[in-house]
């Protein structure tokens, strides 16, 4: 039998600055502040050092008083990935744009030059945008969950059109003959569609890596639809090692449907990891983190998880039965099943809620969690994890000097990088 090298295992940094959990920047060691930007690079750097695949922003279109605190204030996001690929020379620059609320030449433009400010290390996080964005552009309302998906799919189409605008090595620059640019590599896209006319060619060249990396993070049914047409990294909530399993094999197989290999659309699961000495330090340093939450601001939180206001129920109480929600289909499901399955009470759900909104909190020793993540990879479940520290810099020290020397000694994590671009170190192919 030949012997086969243990599967690598992808890890991805979500940067949330004031932390990950709802009272992450209350921790007495943690440094916060989600416009911290010096912060933001010195944590973008030690996930480099630690090697780490990507480093993965979110965004939020509109803010709330009671807002996570690392929502209620958000730099945009592209803009952040431009200063960081100055500052970073490996490492991958992820972060999320709405097809809702966003329009496809303008995205794929600035994707692009990012791509091309950083060599190859770009990649865009596809979302519809649960929220109803549309006080904030001048939108008379918000689209239905079938809608917003409808423009996705076609919005996505026409960015990735645009991204093929240029063949490779368009540059002449004969100065004798006066060619700048041989512009027989130049292609109109030329779209009519249903939601978005668009001539092109767009006016920014490939990067070594063709065009950013694609990634979805919707889990509900025409989220997956989506991800198997176009989704290179699929970022999702999972609880449980079942579920995550038929999860992962259902992505897998709609992958293969739609003509494309499987092994080209990574799932990476959210992981918030409480690292500790010993397991009963872990969890007490979790408890210092729970014992943080503000009530209100916790149930605020889990009312826009559910899609509903659960405010006026009794905390100690079960979740109620409550209709599914055209806002955010796939979390909202996540925790009811959570809630059913576990006996929880609205309290011991919204603590699960301000710990990680509804992704799962591994607590325990180095060697534990280490053990958590190879299994989850081996048992078909996951292709690497994408690590929600609680708070900064001492939640991702705690997993980058203590858990990552424990995979990278077992052959699981890289302990260089191996590429110039970010495909090049998840293992995919150019795009075209």
């Amino acid at each position: 039998m030949p012997i086969t090298s243990p599967k690598p295992i992808k890890l991805g940094l979500f940067l949330l600055a004031a932390g990950h959990h709802a009272a992450g920047w209350r921790h007495p060691d943690a440094e916060s502040g989600t416009e911290n930007i010096d912060l933001i690079v010195r944590t973008a750097q030690a996930a480099e050092r630690a090697r780490f695949d990507m480093l993965f922003f979110g965004d939020r279109l509109l803010t709330t008083p009671d807002s996570h605190p690392s929502m209620i204030t958000r730099p945009e996001p592209l803009t952040l990935l431009a200063a960081l690929a100055m500052v970073t020379r490996h490492i991958g620059l992820a972060a999320t744009a709405s097809t809702t609320y966003s329009e496809p030449f303008n995205l794929a433009r600035m994707f692009a030059t990012v791509d091309k400010i950083s060599k190859g290390r770009a990649a865009w996080n596809i979302v519809t945008t649960f929220a109803d964005g549309s006080v904030n552009f001048s939108r008379d309302r918000h689209p239905d969950h079938a809608e917003r998906y409808a423009i996705a799919d076609e919005f996505v189409e026409v960015v990735k059109g645009l991204w093929r605008s240029w063949e490779p090595d368009p540059y002449v620059r004969d100065k004798q003959a006066g060619v700048y640019v041989d512009t027989g590599k130049m292609h109109a896209l030329n779209h009519r569609g249903r939601f978005f006319e668009v001539a092109g060619p767009l006016n920014v060249t490939p990067s070594p890596q063709g065009h950013p990396v694609l990634i979805q993070a919707g889990s509900s049914g025409p989220g997956q639809a989506l991800a198997a047409r176009h989704a290179e990294v699929v970022f999702t909530a999972q609880q449980d090692l079942a579920a995550a399993r038929q999860f992962y094999r259902e992505i897998k197989e709609q992958v293969a449907k739609q003509g494309r290999d499987p092994a080209h659309c990574l799932v990476m699961p959210g992981l918030m990891p409480i690292v500790g000495r010993t397991e009963q330090d872990a969890y007490e340093k979790l408890a210092v983190l729970q014992n943080g939450t503000d009530q209100s601001n916790a149930t605020a939180l889990l009312s826009e998880q559910l899609g509903h206001d659960i405010s006026g129920y009794p905390l100690d109480g079960p979740l109620p039965e409550l209709p599914s929600t055209e806002s955010i289909q796939s979390r909202s499901q996540l925790l009811k099943k959570l809630a059913r399955d576990r006996n929880l009470t609205l309290r011991q759900l919204y603590h699960v809620v301000a710990s990680a909104r509804g992704h799962q909190v591994v607590v325990g020793t180095a060697a534990q969690i280490a053990e958590h993540i190879t299994t989850w990879v081996d048992e078909g479940a996951a292709d690497g994890f994408n690590i929600m520290p609680a708070y900064f810099p001492g939640g991702l020290d705690d997993f980058a000097n203590d858990v990552v020397p424990l995979l990278q000694a077992q052959g699981r994590a890289r302990t260089e990088y191996h590429g110039g671009t970010l495909r090049e170190n998840l293992g995919l192919p150019l795009p075209y």
